[in-house]
């Protein structure tokens, strides 16, 4: 076992009370940040907490809850982390509860998901939670016993002292423990001990899943709740101007209908506050039906606004960021991409790399481009909010609760204690569900009725309202010389407003002469994170020119790649390259060896990728056949490196859905704007994955790894954009520059 210490002061990690029926209350302060609370008693509850990541309770019977601080959106971590800490416990898994935790910003932090970090930053304060717990029951036992503390040991969910032949469960152990010392050091698990992590464990969520049980946003129900709907402008660029609703007050079930305004003119956003349309107009009424009727009866005149700023903190970072006036559409946009990247910021540069254009035999150059993006979450945008006098009462699901509740906080004027937020499980987010511009609509239509309230977007609303992927364009050119060496590498990249480059990942710090630039596009289209941020693009393009490079010299695409690897390793350019190279060439070996990579079958096409983000990495194969125009994936095969593997099923689960999706959206996804406005509002017209469209078959393997886990909800995915152009390139002759592929193929 590991000797890990707890804390040098009890207030900033740990405290332990006891509850009624005698059982055990545990709390982790997080990172050691804590303050003091002021919350009464009940139930025997603490008096006084702090701010923890996660909980432990045991009953005087031995079911121990343990609760989940983070936001479930499908990742699993509702599963995941109280595993971590059921490990270090030594539980019994089976007598073992998980709730989902509300927010609560005096004793919680960290209570948002996003970046893949939620198991990677929660890995050490979990493992210690459980070990402490476990070391308080053991001592307890030692006490009531009068043995040696250092002769007990315990096992799935029991304290044993063998000598005496003496047992008891954790439950008739957690009375006492709960009033003892809290141990400076405790042991964790060594982890050839494992028993819970690296074993599968089904969602524990799954059953309510798949029953229907109530656990989203969109079935929260309250008495006396009313049901709302937004109108917001149809075009980006465009405000209100005035609306009459005359008609549509009168219509059955409506209450009221009126301008809502979700941030004030001066108010500083924070990272999260992107909202793309700060005045709507609110229908309230007894139905949603109703009030989806009397939407449409409500008459609305827009007007354009002019070119204004807004002050934002991107913690802690001030800024002022300039919105641009205008109804943009897509020439435009290209035309002053093509502009700005004449005037790009060198953000990275090794040797001399334009002396090794001006020398080079050979140049290649090539530009990608690709377009918005919309999440299209299965579950519609909905919150329910109760503001009554000074006290506000939401349940929803988002992304980043602690984040939207300063923000509430500030635009209700009411103290962030009299504000509480139960999170449902998210049905989909990856970063749509981080800007939660709705929850504070919801609040402040609540608020001017005085009632309990249930807003719900329309798919249309949601498609046409932002956030989006941005719309991205990357140039890259190799220098190659009379050999065939590649002796220069550029990379110039920008967006809409947001650059997707990662200057200081491969292939940096593996070609002598390198250059990186950025630039960017100041639009008024709302843009903000994707599943795996600027990565999802960057990788396609990267990756799809490391092939095309590949190719020109004539090396095998696995080869090339390794070798550049083997350079970074050896002889590593620049100081700040931010991969491991052996990682890397680690999940490249290993697609290798378990695709058959050089006995392709009869009939099929095959394409590689690789890529590092999230602190992970990742390579897949994709095999592919053409049958009457249409695309079929037969196989993919992908290697990850994600360290240790906590629930093998989970992360099986995870690393398929990045295939998926990534096919899905490399080959249909696209979003285009016409005069301010979205081209698309709803499935008919944009294009999802189909269940037909699917992989036949997707392998996952996984390098054995004993590092702390890293990120996984996000790696696997943007590789295989370039894994299926590479493939599709070696099916049809024809290389893929523009996003989505689909309708270049036809």
């Amino acid at each position: 076992m590991t000797l890990s210490k707890t804390s040098l002061n009890r207030r900033s990690f740990l405290k332990v009370s006891a509850l009624a029926g005698g059982g055990l209350f545990l709390s982790v302060g997080w990172l050691a940040g804590c303050k003091p609370g002021s919350k009464e008693a009940a139930l025997g509850m603490p008096e006084e907490w702090f701010r923890i990541n996660g909980f432990i309770r045991i009953g005087e019977n031995g079911l121990i809850t343990i609760m989940s601080p983070n936001p479930e959106g499908g990742q699993n971590v509702k599963t995941g982390m109280p595993m971590i800490v059921a490990e270090e416990l030594d539980a019994d898994w089976s007598k073992v509860v998980v709730e989902q935790a509300p927010l609560d910003t005096d004793n919680f932090t960290r209570q948002f998901i996003g970046g893949s970090q939620a198991i990677r930053m929660g890995w050490n304060v979990l493992r210690q939670a459980g070990a402490t717990a476990r070391q308080l029951l053991v001592n307890a036992a030692a006490q009531t016993w009068d043995v040696p503390a250092n002769e007990i040991t315990t096992e799935s969910g029991y304290v044993i002292h063998t000598a005496s032949r003496k047992k008891a469960h954790y439950g008739e152990m957690a009375s006492l423990a709960a009033t003892l010392p809290l141990p400076e050091n405790v042991q964790l698990k060594d982890r050839k001990d494992y028993k819970i992590i690296g074993t599968a464990r089904k969602n524990v969520d799954a059953k309510k899943i798949v029953t229907g049980k109530p656990l989203f946003g969109v079935d929260y129900k309250k008495e006396g709740m009313l049901y709302a709907m937004i109108i917001h402008p149809p075009a980006h660029g465009l405000r209100l101007k005035s609306f009459d609703a005359s008609e549509a007050t009168g219509m059955p079930g409506i209450k009221d209908v009126f301008q809502v305004k979700s941030h004030q003119d001066d108010y500083e956003r924070t990272f999260f506050d992107t909202t793309s349309f700060t005045d709507t107009v609110a229908i309230v009424g007894n139905s949603t039906w109703e009030v989806m009727n009397a939407k449409k009866a409500v008459k609305v005149e827009w007007e354009e606004f002019s070119t204004y700023e807004e002050s934002r903190d991107w913690n802690g970072r001030k800024e002022k960021r300039t919105i641009p006036a205008g109804l943009e559409d897509e020439q435009e946009q290209l035309r002053k991409m093509g502009i700005a990247a004449k005037n790009a910021r060198t953000v990275r540069k090794d040797g001399n790399p334009e002396d090794a254009f001006r020398s080079a035999a050979k140049v290649i150059e090539r530009t990608y481009n690709g377009p918005f993006l919309a999440h299209n979450c299965m579950e519609p945008m909905n919150f329910f909010a109760h503001v009554n006098g000074d006290k506000v009462e939401c349940a929803g699901p988002l992304q980043k609760p602690e984040l939207t509740e300063q923000a509430l906080s500030s635009r209700l004027g009411i103290p962030i204690e009299n504000i509480h937020i139960d999170m449902t499980r998210l049905g989909g987010g990856y970063g749509r569900r981080s800007y939660a511009h709705w929850l504070i609509e919801a609040a402040v239509i609540s608020q001017k009725v005085n009632a309990p309230i249930k807003l719900i977007y329309s798919r249309e609303d949601d498609m046409t309202g932002g956030i989006y992927r941005p719309m991205y364009q990357a140039t890259y050119r190799a220098a190659l010389d009379k050999d065939n060496n590649l002796i220069g590498f550029h990379v110039n990249a920008g967006g809409l407003v947001e650059p997707p480059l990662y200057a200081d990942r491969f292939p940096a710090g593996s070609v002598e002469n390198y250059l990186a630039e950025e630039w960017t596009v100041a639009s008024n289209i709302t843009v903000g994170s994707f599943r795996a941020p600027r990565s999802n693009f960057i990788a396609a393009a990267e990756q799809s020119f490391l092939d095309e490079i590949a190719e020109a010299i004539g090396k095998d695409p696995i080869d090339f790649r390794l070798e550049l690897l083997k350079k970074a390793k050896e002889n590593p350019i620049g100081q700040n390259n931010d991969y491991d190279p052996v990682r890397y060439a680690g999940v490249l070996e290993l697609v290798k060896e378990k695709s058959n990579w050089e006995q392709v079958p009869a009939g099929i096409s095959r394409g590689v990728s690789a890529y590092f983000c999230h602190n992970s990495y990742a390579a897949q194969v994709v095999d592919l056949k053409i049958e009457n125009g249409q695309v079929k994936v037969e196989k993919v095969v992908q290697a990850v490196d994600c360290g240790l593997i906590i629930n093998p099923d989970a992360a099986r689960n995870l690393c398929e859905g990045c295939v998926v999706d990534g096919i899905g959206t490399a080959m249909y996804g696209e979003l285009k704007f016409n005069q301010g406005a979205p081209d698309r509002s709803n499935f008919d017209r944009y294009r999802m994955i189909r269940m037909s469209e699917a992989p036949k078959v997707i392998e996952t393997y996984f390098v054995e790894s004993q590092i702390e886990p890293t990120g996984l909800g996000e790696p696997g995915y943007p590789p295989v954009f370039a894994a299926l152009a590479n493939a599709l390139y070696q099916a049809t002759g024809k290389r893929l520059y523009q996003q989505p592929f689909a309708p270049q193929l036809s």
